[in-house]
């Protein structure tokens, strides 16, 4: 079963929300916030798997809570699904560890598949959005840290910018999901981010892979 707290300040999108999710099986929300404060006390009562996270909200804005449960909660999952699809807000989320940034304009049916795709670790970006990360292609130059990957990390690597599950990285590179996981590990140390999302928008700025 995967807990779900849902934060947004509008009752209507959060109960029709919550009664799209509670017609899943797998999928039980746990509770509902409308501010900061209210997350941050929600967090301690019903430990979430996955919050699904509006930007604009009172208190603490979803961005800046982001940060705070990367931090102090690092095992949850953050997926934003906000209205936004400024560069600003898109980025900053992925920068503070987002795990998934989604528009609210998404089918119901999506939105609900992204939520089991984080709460399994993966990360999952809006179609529309990944056509900004190709802006900042040539924009950046390689950095170091390129030199300091493995050839099976830079495999790896690829593999991720491609949108591959570490299943099917295994199947393609002939290495077991542990390994996957090992070298995932050291690629996120290495180019100091803190999940796939941030990997992947890492990989493209600095050119460290070629485009899918």
């Amino acid at each position: 079963m995967i807990n779900v707290l849902l934060v947004d300040d509008h009752a209507v999108l959060r109960d029709g929300m919550k009664n799209i999710l509670e017609m899943e099986d797998d999928i039980k929300v746990v509770g509902e916030a409308v501010n900061g404060n209210e997350v941050m006390t929600e967090l301690q009562k019903c430990n979430p798997d996955v919050v699904l996270m509006d930007i604009n909200i009172p208190d603490k804005n979803g961005i800046e809570l982001t940060a705070i449960l990367k931090k102090d909660y690092p095992d949850v999952k953050v997926l934003v699904l906000t209205m936004h699809s400024h560069d600003e807000y898109f980025m900053a989320a992925i920068r503070e560890g987002a795990d998934g940034y989604l528009l609210k304009d998404l089918p119901s049916e999506q939105v609900v598949e992204a939520i089991r795709t984080v709460a399994m670790g993966e990360s999952i970006i809006d179609p529309s959005l990944t056509k900004k990360l190709l802006g900042y292609y040539n924009q950046k130059q390689e950095s170091k840290s390129q030199s300091e990957l493995t050839e099976r990390e830079k495999e790896v690597l690829i593999c991720l910018v491609s949108g591959m599950s570490n299943k099917e990285i295994g199947e393609k590179l002939y290495i077991s999901d542990k390994t996957v996981k090992i070298h995932v590990s050291k690629i996120y140390k290495k180019l100091n981010v803190k999940s796939r999302s941030q990997a992947i928008i890492h990989a493209v700025q600095n050119q460290l892979v070629p485009l899918p």
